[in-house]
This record gives structure tokens, C-alpha cells and sequence, in this order.
């Protein structure tokens, strides 16, 4: 047994493996290294980070930038209650009011997406009642607490209900999922049927203060809404005096090509939360912004909410630096351009392989969906699967990929194509090399046919 091995299992043996059975918390990979697009395992192999970890390293690993004002405010001040104002938390908030767009210009920090999800449910709930249920989709993730898994649609949420207090007064909607939609329709005769049933929703329900959703749907298959979607939405929230919550832990920062997701369709929402992007993942820190008109009713009425690490002087200190970082970045061209390359590589590749159904995403955020069949759509795996301990399909691809050189994290139907925003388009094609030799596993297993890959990303500029 190496050194490294020892290590890990070392700290296997006395530690929880998260989203896991414990059985496979046994020889996950000893990462001791990181820079730009790649990182590195104990023996200095070399990964190219295809899904940015978890969607969070938008800007890559070892920004100077960065990890400078960290190291600064950490000899400076690393920590103060939160009921004080500190240096960090001023220039945090300036930075934000250069990028986040009105009306939004309120702002509540705390250290991660579950927890802003979480401060919007409570603004939400003491700011509409008497009004107080939520509705999401069922294609959703919005965190791990008992707050963030009640509003998740993905399979998470079902052992989370058996284990743990779940909040009440969450319903579901469907899904603006043009690949398999849910009312058996095709845009765009279907006058995006998705949206417009929001409206008998919440008028049938009654008591609905909020609808809660990711503009692009994160884990759950980076689901692109056709171009009416949101303002059909909005309009339709307006008119029921229902806010409009938007989740964009992973769709904001310049994954989608815009600051944050919802400009793409110049709507605005009330409240948006974000983390992630927002400090490149380098400090643990989100943040649920709303209106002037949300946060007045608070003004003489308690904000029943705060928490020891809220406005964590450390945490802030890499916001005003990404912000930064990402201007920079963006005058560059260089994420737009490699955009555009990546969108043609992945159509490309999609219809090289029989196990890839759909091909969809926006900017340097998109999904395979594997098949068995692209006529028939039949998945290889579904919902169940992900609890289940079965091997899944694209775990096999994306183990495989690994094995390679490359890090894609698998969903139970997706791959999960969001690398960071500094990757070159010769980068592109070293990666889509590898996932092009990866995909094959799948063609094994899948059905021959003259059906191509199917394009649902539906959005255009």
C-alpha cells in the first residue's frame, strides 16, 4: 500500500463520504495540487477539470488575484461577529453593485447556495404572509439543509423526507425540458405550455408566495428555457403577486455568457441567490440579494435570521477580486470566443456517438444526455438508479474519461460538460478528444440508428 493510499484511508476510516453509501467512501482520489485548468493527483498525474469541481472554479485554480486579497485579509482581519461592519463586507457590496443587476440591490451573506436559499425562504415567508408556499420544478437542486432539499427535485430529496424535518408548503411544476417535455409537446407549438400552466397552478393552490428556480437547470441536466420562458413567467408572478426566486448558485458568474443567467432574457427576478463563482470557490461565501421593496418590510419588523459566519470577513474578501478577475476575463474575448467552439465540438461529438440523445447548454455550461436509444429516448438509467448503488452509465463514461486524464462529474442521465471560463480552445479539443474515446462505452450498449443527436437547447441570442 503507497504513502498516499495510507493517507486517504486514514481519513476514509474515520470520515462521512457526502451523497454517498459509505462502501464507496473508500479510495476516493488524493488531489494535492491545482493550477488553471488542471490538478493533480499525489503521484503529479495531471487532470483537466472539465466540470470546473463542482461548477464553482469559474476563474481555475491558483487565481493570484484572488488568493492575494484572501491572504491579506486573513494578516488583516479574518474574522468579526456580524454585527459589526467590516472593510471587507463595504468593498464586497461595492463590488456586487457594479455587476448584479437592478433591481437588485440588497444584499444578506452567509458561506454557501443552501444557506442563500435558505435566507430567501425566510424574507420570502415573513415578507408574504400570510401567503407561504414555494413552488419549484422538479429537475432542481437547491441544497443540502432541510430548507434547500424540501424545494429539490432530484432524488436527494427522497431519503431526505425519511431522515429530516422537511419544510412544508412546497409543491412542484413542471419542467421547461424541451428534450423529454412533460406535456408531450414541441416548440414551439407548444406556446410554451410550461410556463403558462404556472398560472393554474397558483391559483389552484392558493397561498403561493413564491416560485423558486434555476434559469439554467444545474445537476439536474443544464436545462436551457426556450426564449419566452422567463418573461411568461414573470408576467405571470406579477400578476399573481407571487416573487420570483432565482436560484443562480450555478448559473450566475459568466457560466451562461452573461454575469448571471436571467439576463439572457433581460428579466428580472425579486430575489436571486448565488455562491459558488462568487469567490471562485476559494472562500466558502453566497449570497441572497433582493429588492428595496423586499427588504422595507423588514424595516420595522424583525429579520428573523443571521448566523455566527453571516458576513464573514474572510469569506467576503474574494468578492471584490473575482469581480474583478472576471471583468478582466470577459474584455479579454477569450470566453466568448472558446464558447462558440465548444458549442460546435460538442454538436460534433453528439452526433459522432449513438449513446448521446441530447446535446444542449449555453456559454461554457452544458450536457450529454446518454441513451440507450435516440429514437425512442430510452435512458439508460433514471430517477431510482441514483439511490439504488447501481453502476450507472455515465459514471462508466466518466470513470473511464478519468482514467484518462480528465474530470467530468456524472449525474444518473448527464454528463456534466462546465470548464472553467479561462480554458483555450486548444484545451477544448484536448478534452473532447478523451470524452470522444470515453463515449464509446456507451455506443456498446446502445442502439444503432439513423436518428441524430437531438439539439434541445432552444435559446438564442
Amino acid at each position: 500500500m503507497s504513502q498516499a493510499v495510507e493517507k486517504v484511508k486514514a481519513l476514509t476510516d474515520h470520515t462521512y463520504g457526502t451523497w454517498n453509501r459509505q462502501s464507496g467512501w473508500k479510495t476516493p482520489m488524493l488531489v494535492t495540487d491545482a493550477e488553471g485548468i488542471y490538478f493533480y493527483n499525489a503521484d503529479g498525474k495531471p487532470f483537466i477539470d472539465f466540470s470546473s469541481q463542482l461548477m464553482c472554479s469559474n476563474l481555475g485554480h491558483k487565481n493570484k488575484a484572488i488568493i492575494e486579497a484572501i491572504v491579506k485579509q486573513a494578516e488583516k482581519l479574518p474574522y468579526a461577529a456580524p454585527g459589526f461592519v467590516t472593510e471587507a463586507s463595504i468593498a464586497a457590496v461595492e463590488a456586487l453593485k457594479t455587476v448584479v443587476p437592478e433591481p437588485l440591490s440588497q444584499f444578506f451573506f452567509s458561506t454557501s447556495g443552501t444557506e442563500a436559499n435558505d435566507g430567501a425562504l425566510i424574507m420570502t415567508r415573513q415578507s408574504k404572509a400570510p401567503a407561504y408556499k414555494i413552488i419549484s420544478r422538479y429537475h432542481s437542486y437547491h441544497g443540502a439543509t432541510s430548507g434547500g432539499l424540501s424545494f429539490t427535485g432530484d432524488p436527494r430529496r427522497w431519503p431526505a423526507e425519511q431522515a429530516r424535518y422537511t419544510v412544508q408548503g412546497v409543491r412542484f411544476a413542471p419542467d421547461n425540458y424541451c428534450y423529454r417535455c412533460p406535456f408531450k409537446m414541441s416548440y414551439p407549438e407548444c406556446d410554451i405550455q410550461c410556463a403558462r400552466y404556472l398560472d393554474y397552478l397558483f391559483k389552484e393552490e392558493g397561498n403561493v408566495a413564491a416560485f423558486i428556480v434555476e434559469p439554467v437547470v444545474g445537476t439536474n441536466g443544464r436545462i436551457v428555457p426556450p426564449p419566452e420562458y422567463f418573461p411568461i413567467v414573470r408576467q405571470i408572478c406579477d400578476e399573481n403577486d407571487v416573487l420570483l426566486i432565482a436560484d443562480e448558485v450555478m448559473s450566475g458568474w459568466f457560466r451562461t455568457g452573461t454575469a448571471f443567467a436571467m439576463q439572457n432574457w433581460n428579466v428580472a427576478p425579486d430575489i436571486m441567490t448565488t455562491a459558488k463563482g462568487a469567490s471562485n470557490a476559494y472562500t466558502p461565501v453566497a449570497i441572497t440579494m433582493t429588492t428595496e421593496k423586499i427588504k422595507s418590510h423588514f424595516e420595522d419588523e424583525f429579520f428573523c435570521h443571521g448566523h455566527t459566519y453571516a458576513y464573514h470577513a474572510l469569506a467576503l474578501s474574494a468578492i471584490p477580486a473575482a469581480v474583478a478577475e472576471y471583468d478582466k476575463l470577459y474584455k479579454s474575448g477569450l470566453p466568448q470566443k472558446v464558447s462558440q467552439h465548444l458549442e460546435k465540438k460538442l454538436y460534433e461529438l453528439g452526433d459522432k456517438h449513438f449513446c448521446v440523445g441530447d446535446v444542449r447548454g449555453i456559454g461554457h455550461f452544458w450536457a450529454f444526455e446518454i441513451v440507450k436509444n435516440r429514437e425512442t429516448k430510452e435512458p439508460f438509467d433514471v430517477k431510482p438508479d441514483k439511490l439504488s448503488g447501481k453502476a450507472l452509465m455515465t459514471g462508466k463514461i466518466a470513470g473511464d474519461a478519468m482514467q484518462q486524464g480528465l474530470y467530468m462529474a456524472p449525474w444518473y442521465d448527464t454528463l456534466v460538460i462546465a470548464p472553467p471560463l479561462i480554458i483555450t480552445e486548444d484545451q477544448v479539443d484536448e478534452a473532447i478528444d478523451i470524452i470522444d474515446k470515453s463515449l464509446k462505452l456507451g455506443d456498446e450498449q446502445a442502439v444503432e440508428t439513423d436518428v441524430p443527436a437531438s439539439r434541445s437547447s432552444v435559446y438564442k441570442k
